[in-house]
């Protein structure tokens, strides 16, 4: 994507997409499923991870192809149909930058078309794809912030609790509504046995993820607003 992080996990010749870009990301997200030899149509499921611009923006697209049903957290669920705006964060210095960066590309005021959400997720939920998705609540980004965690593939889709920043750098997310609940949602995430962590911005780390976050979770501070 342009800006941000889409995934698709596989189990045999079935989707699961998490997180669907901004909008008008559509045409990507079918040919990355084209690329695996699948049609549009193996895509079962939609799990968006939290209500913001280029998370959300293309799952009303998505979901017009073949009726894949849109997941996402209770709290996030009305800014996903339309029904409420999104809070804003509250920015620290260190988002300053970052910030004036993404509204120069227009991603901060983008209009998002609403889209249904069929099923309203809340923490300890388990869904049906690899093996057993747990959807853990990670508020402090958004309320309705999630992680999807597969035990069994030590597999950890973080949304955007836990960013790569620099080359070999975790940094907790940006644009926050609260640092002190994002960091307790950081430590949560960091205390999971993983391999691979796959980030809402910045490349995945496909092994040893867990000693990664973690250490990145410990050294981290709390930022302080402007």
């Amino acid at each position: 994507m342009e800006f941000g992080q889409v995934y698709l996990w596989r189990d045999a010749d079935t989707l699961t997409l998490i997180d669907t870009g901004v909008p008008g990301s559509g045409p990507e997200i079918a040919e990355a499923v084209r690329s695996l030899g699948l049609s549009p149509s193996a895509i079962r499921r939609i799990v968006v991870t939290h209500g913001h611009e280029d998370h959300s923006g293309s799952a009303a697209e998505v979901r017009s192809w073949h009726g894949a049903p849109v997941h996402a957290h209770e709290a996030d669920a009305a800014v996903i149909r339309g029904e409420a705006r999104r809070r804003e964060p509250v920015l620290t210095e260190f988002d300053r930058p970052i910030w004036e960066q993404v509204s120069s590309l227009g991603v901060t005021t983008v209009d998002v078309p609403p889209a249904p959400v069929d099923v309203e997720l809340q923490d300890g939920d388990e869904l049906d794809f690899g093996d057993g998705a747990r959807v853990l609540s990670v508020p402090g980004h958004t309320l309705g912030s999630i992680a999807v965690y597969l035990p069994k593939h030590r597999v950890l889709f973080t949304g955007d609790t836990v960013a790569a920043g620099q080359p070999g750098e975790i940094i907790l997310g940006v644009f926050n509504l609260d640092e002190g609940v994002m960091l307790d949602s950081f430590h949560r995430l960091a205390a999971l046995d993983m391999e691979t962590a796959c980030f809402g911005h910045g490349d995945p780390v496909v092994t040893g993820a867990g000693t990664a976050v973690r250490h990145a979770a410990a050294t981290h501070q709390k930022r302080q607003p402007i």
